[in-house]
């Protein structure tokens, strides 16, 4: 098991991976932005026997980074792989002295909502309509030492 930057040869097996569990998946484009353009943005992969099984998008903004996607194949959910990629994020923040990190996720995704919590995070606010089929999204932050 290892956890790695990134790269645009990685993004046919993550494309696959956003249209297979997202309602509205990033295409390769925007993980090329992501990338090539965003000084900000760190992604990393999660792989198991040269496989890519997971993923997670950070963006380091000022005082906080934010969590912007998380992902795990289906064929590996329920096994701690989604916990290892919080735990690498939030160890990445708390190295680069960030006093919190946010995220926003689906009212409805229960899931990911029991995962965050197990990390400490707090819902804070609703972002009304935040998804492209009007769903709201929770704002949920950890305060971290930074």
């Amino acid at each position: 098991m290892s956890i790695r930057e990134m790269k645009v040869d990685d993004l046919k097996r993550i494309v696959e991976l956003e249209k297979d569990l997202f309602l509205s998946p990033w295409n390769e484009e925007d993980f090329i932005h992501e990338l090539k353009e965003n000084p900000m943005a760190g992604y990393y992969i999660l792989e198991k026997e040269n496989q890519i099984i997971g993923y997670i998008g950070l963006w380091f903004l000022g005082d906080q980074c934010q969590i912007t996607t998380i992902a795990t194949d289906r064929h590996f959910q329920g096994q701690g792989y989604a916990s290892q990629l919080m735990e690498y994020a939030l160890e990445k923040s708390e190295e680069l002295h960030y006093q919190n990190v946010n995220l926003e996720v689906r009212v409805s995704n229960v899931k990911a909502i029991a995962l965050y919590q197990k990390f400490g995070f707090k819902n804070v606010a609703v972002r009304k309509r935040y998804y492209s089929n009007g769903e709201d999204a929770y704002l949920m932050i950890k305060e971290l030492e930074g």
